[in-house]
């Protein structure tokens, strides 16, 4: 029997058999997020240098540091001092809290759309991906953008000198954007199992 002369059920199978095996198209997105987060690796190690050789008196770790934090001050900055270190620190929470994130995104992700993981006897196994699927994923990476947003807020908070009115309104109103949109994602998903198709 040729290609052409298969019945429609075998025709309809073999389609269905290869939109399914698209999901594999997935896997290089994953590979390429585990090399943003071998950047991010390195990324906080520059910083959290940075941050030691200036408190050791290193005034060009410590210019660094004021360049990439935005730090200003009319007197000008000659020693490490408690705002930077603040600013410092919030932004290797940040890249600790986006490397959550990316993880999430990375297992969840994968087991959820392409294939299992068979992690289930493994020590290390995260709690919540016993129980991952699309919907607790969704409410995961909400919440998550909730706290990357909340230190970005407080890092421009703590250095809002530096910034025109404008700027913190809009970051606040983003946040509250952002959280606004975490409930009801979290609203949604409290709903929608509660419709359960009939019998």
């Amino acid at each position: 029997m040729t290609q052409t002369n298969l019945p429609p059920e075998r025709r309809r199978a073999a389609l269905s058999n290869f939109i399914f095996a698209s999901r594999w198209l997935q896997v290089p997105l994953y590979l390429g997020l585990i090399v943003a987060q071998c950047v991010y690796v390195v990324q906080f190690w520059v910083e959290l240098v940075h941050l030691v050789e200036a408190a050791m008196g290193n005034k060009q770790a410590l210019a660094q540091l004021v360049a990439t934090t935005g730090y200003k001050s009319e007197a000008g900055v000659e020693i490490l001092n408690e705002t930077i270190i603040m600013l410092v620190v919030l932004a290797l929470i940040d890249v600790v809290m986006i490397s959550n994130l990316l993880i999430m995104v990375i297992v969840g992700g994968y087991e959820t759309f392409v294939s299992r993981l068979n992690l289930e006897d493994h020590p290390d196994q995260p709690e919540w991906l016993s129980h991952v699927n699309a919907s607790m994923l969704k409410v995961k990476l909400a919440t998550a953008i909730i706290g990357i947003s909340s230190i970005h807020l407080l890092k421009t908070f703590i250095n809002a000198a530096n910034y025109e009115e404008k700027v913190l309104m809009w970051q606040t109103l983003i946040h509250i954007a952002f959280l606004f949109s975490a409930l009801a994602i979290a609203a949604a998903d409290r709903v929608m199992p509660s419709h359960k198709p009939h019998d």
